[in-house]
């Protein structure tokens, strides 16, 4: 029987997330050490389920490497949310960070993110599933609130889900937002909750205001699941909501929804239809 220390190294970002999975290593005897991205993670959220815990910048990837081996962990897992343009806003690489940024082909958030897990694998750092210890945060297939989809409402959803999955095989983003089978917007590098405010505006702008809008997110084709995986959680719904939409479909099994009880305790308030498809 193995009785060896069990050590995961942990790049925190925004959000519960991580927050959650250092909780839930630590229930089942792990030591964590956590990176945190300076502007996105919080010192504080992780007092009591993390041996230790230090600030990086985006780029610093050499002192990142050096923490975990010297706390002796060569598992790690990424979570937690990172505008995708902090890369042209908040980089302060260190020298093997400038290293790394040179040798990119491109910055798209796949391209970046399976280079960084083949960086660190140099080092003895192995990336494993992103959503370690939360299997439970993954609904199955059907419908989640109380409100049901109309026959309209259906056939906006499954046309929204197959422009989902076409962003997200071309890596632009995961979430589209459609009507009447057009589009009105599609997640760039702003984010979720941003492309579903701007399409609130857009549909203000419209004269037909009875007509199904569907805000829909999709996984990759061959998601890896070491980062970047699609996650809904309350604030998603509080946008939908205040975007003036009633409909927030999701890939089922492959979509991570944070406080999934709560989610649609919300959703059922606001008399927002939520759908696994």
């Amino acid at each position: 029987m193995n009785n060896a220390p069990k050590t995961l190294g942990l790049i925190a970002g925004e959000g519960k997330m991580p927050i959650y999975i250092a909780r839930k290593a630590t229930e089942r005897g792990y030591t964590v050490f956590v990176l945190g991205l300076k502007g996105n993670a919080r010192e504080s959220d992780y007092k009591g389920c993390c041996r230790g815990f230090k600030f990086i910048r985006l780029g610093q990837l050499g002192t990142g490497i050096q923490y975990f081996k010297e706390n002796g962990a060569t598992t790690a897992v990424m979570a937690g949310r990172v505008q995708h343009t902090s890369i042209f806003t908040n980089m302060m690489p260190d020298k093997r960070g400038i290293q790394f940024l040179a040798s990119l082909k491109s910055m798209q958030t796949k391209h970046i993110l399976s280079r960084l897990i083949e960086e660190c694998a140099k080092d003895g750092i192995t990336f494993t599933n992103s959503a370690l210890f939360l299997e439970d945060f993954f609904p199955g297939k059907g419908i989640l609130s109380k409100r049901h989809p109309t026959e309209d409402e259906q056939k906006t959803i499954d046309y929204g889900f197959s422009i989902a999955k076409q962003i997200a095989t071309l890596d632009i983003g995961l979430t589209c937002v459609v009507s009447q089978q057009a589009v009105i917007a599609v997640e760039g590098m702003e984010g979720t909750d941003k492309c579903i405010a701007r399409a609130g505006e857009l549909y203000k702008k419209s004269a037909e205001k009875d007509t199904a809008v569907a805000v829909v997110k999709a996984a990759r084709p061959q998601q890896d699941m070491r980062y970047d995986l699609p996650v809904v959680g309350k604030g998603t719904l509080k946008s939908v909501h205040k975007a003036g939409f009633s409909i927030l479909a999701f890939e089922a099994g492959k979509t991570l929804v944070i406080d999934l009880e709560e989610v649609i305790a919300l959703a059922d308030k606001l008399n927002i239809c939520l759908v696994a498809v």
